[in-house]
């Protein structure tokens, strides 16, 4: 069942989006080679705790997962789609790496989303992180009271395969706020006016997926999906509050 939130509880999701994407900004600029995502995770879990929130990751155990996720930040590197644990490998040049993060604040939870590269990445590494963020622009800008989900997901769709790349389709976004995963599923793919109309006080995390070849994707024993080929994926997400003056990002 979708929870609608008050006015007052979308502007302290405001408040701790706001938290969240000047960290994910942080540790954007501490991505270089050599780096390795545990020590991204330890800064991750600090700058929350400084900020007085909560990490909404750490020991949480979706319905669909196996165990709890042991982790502040989900580090997800090249072909590893979504719930890659941080580890101590050092990032090399030429990688590109997901930075996945949720906070709780003030009992609120927000989740966001960004891929960057490692050094120097190649041209078709860059040409995948542009349009998966693109994608998620668009997407953004269904998020009008009246319009679907179906809306939201054609938009992704559409604007991935005109670009030559495929939409995970394993994996979905969801509502969030009241818990870190919430009704409905946000899909990365869809049909125009089909599925749930959009109400205000609805918040979504719009989080497409994106791969160089078919989309599919394998879950590994430790809980993170990588694509079925290993080749190289993107993800990004922000959280999404829908108004009736239209969509608010609330994970800048």
């Amino acid at each position: 069942m979708v929870k609608l939130k008050s006015e007052e509880e979308i502007k302290i999701l405001k408040e701790g989006g706001k938290i969240l994407g000047e960290i994910l900004r942080d540790l954007a600029k501490k991505v270089k080679p050599g780096v390795f995502t545990k020590e991204l995770d330890w800064l991750a879990e600090n700058s929350i705790k400084q900020a007085g929130g909560k990490p909404a990751f750490k020991n949480y155990k979706p319905d669909f997962a196996v165990r709890a996720y042991p982790a502040t930040l989900c580090a997800s590197v090249n072909s590893v789609v979504v719930h890659g644990i941080p580890n101590s490998q050092p990032l090399q040049d030429g990688d590109i790496l997901t930075l996945d993060l949720g906070v709780e604040y003030k009992g609120l939870f927000t989740d966001a989303a960004i891929t960057v590269g490692v050094g120097k990445i190649s041209s078709q590494a860059k040409k995948l992180i542009s349009v998966t963020k693109k994608s998620l622009e668009l997407a953004i800008e269904q998020c009008e009271v009246g319009y679907t989900l179906g809306d939201i997901g054609y938009a992704i769709e559409k604007f991935v395969r005109s670009r030559g790349f495929k939409e995970v389709r394993m994996l979905t976004g969801h509502g969030v706020g009241y818990k870190p995963h919430e009704d409905p599923d946000v899909l990365n793919f869809g049909e125009p006016g089909k599925g749930m109309r959009l109400k205000e006080g609805m918040v979504i995390a719009i989080e497409p997926m994106v791969s160089l070849l078919s989309g599919d994707v394998v879950e590994r024993f430790d809980g993170s999906f990588v694509t079925k080929e290993e080749c190289l994926s993107a993800h990004f997400e922000h959280t999404i509050a829908i108004t009736a003056k239209g969509p608010i990002v609330l994970t800048k």
